[in-house]
């Protein structure tokens, strides 16, 4: 089967082409945007310019199509009801803000089509944890005290919204506690969009002291989740996840970690080196995973130079 493309066309459907071979994903939304000299010091990060500044959020996911991803996580990581409704947004106008992430990726596929790039493109609307709402550095500890159940309340509204904007995927990414991702493994079930699974670890557990396999099988017997695997970690945590993602699934792995820089909460800055190297793309390729991008800090050269090892 074929899902038609933005402005004409037909195009494979991103789970059949993880299937066939490796896909380059895009590198970090907010390091980007801030590249480009905007300031995204806010508990609504680069969601914010949703509102202020969308033709920004364009060019940032023009600029890896351009470098050679092709497939765009949009700027909604950090858009919620709850986020936009502390800034006295009310849930119509941030459903619209929510909607308008992917249109403004599709717009810069559009645009990368219209440059010159005949691969495929597709698009992939991000949905952040629980702890992104709360903008307190959570989303790196998991534990809420919520329940499973409380869980999936939390997530399930604005996935209906994003799954309604017609992305090709819904990406449950920087989930960092195993009972959110099985809260997020039951929120997308009959929405009609597929999604991946996307943990945050360090070393061989989740941030929140969980195994890895206790953490991914839940999406094992799952058809709307295509892919299963890690971010916003770091690069030498990769290879260890994806050989268990792989075996306890049986699904395509997505993998994207950050440069290897470590994330000060306090002081809201990165710290330390980059570690993020192009070469381990074949190694993890080799292990199982199919969908291999960066995360926070690696941008469009770090997506360059894996597309062209890829």
């Amino acid at each position: 089967m074929t899902s038609s493309t933005t402005g004409g066309g037909t195009r494979p459907r991103l789970a059949e082409a993880l299937t066939a071979g490796a896909v380059v994903l895009d590198g970090g939304m907010s390091n980007q945007l801030e590249s480009a000299g905007y300031d995204l010091a806010d508990d609504l990060w680069s969601a914010r310019l949703l509102a202020e500044r969308p033709e920004a959020i364009t060019e940032a996911h023009l600029a890896y199509f351009d470098a050679g991803a092709s497939v765009a996580t949009t700027a909604g990581y950090q858009a919620s009801f709850e986020g936009f409704g502390r800034r006295g947004i009310g849930r119509a106008s941030a459903a619209r803000l929510m909607a308008l992430s992917v249109e403004l990726a599709r717009e810069a596929a559009r645009r990368a089509r219209a440059g010159g790039a005949d691969r495929p493109l597709w698009v992939a609307a991000s949905a952040g944890p629980y702890g992104a709402m709360l903008a307190d550095g959570s989303e790196y500890r998991g534990r809420y005290g919520l329940s499973v159940g409380e869980l999936e309340r939390f997530h399930r509204p604005r996935l209906e919204v994003l799954a309604a904007a017609a992305p090709d995927a819904l990406a449950l990414e920087t989930v960092p506690d195993a009972e959110e991702g099985a809260a997020l493994v039951r929120a997308v079930r009959g929405l009609g969009v597929p999604a991946w699974l996307s943990y945050t670890v360090e070393g061989r557990r989740t941030r929140a002291g969980q195994t890895l396999e206790e953490a991914f099988a839940p999406a094992a017997g799952t058809d709307e989740i295509i892919a299963v695997g890690v971010n916003c970690c770091a690069p030498k945590d990769v290879a260890y996840a994806v050989g268990v993602a792989a075996r306890v699934t049986g699904k395509p792995v997505v993998v994207y970690p950050n440069s290897g820089e470590a994330w000060d909460p306090r002081a809201r800055a990165w710290t330390g080196r980059s570690r993020f190297a192009a070469g381990r793309a074949e190694e993890w390729r080799d292990a199982g995973a199919r969908l291999i991008g960066g995360c926070c800090r690696v941008g469009p050269e770090g997506i360059a130079a894996l597309a062209r090892a890829m």
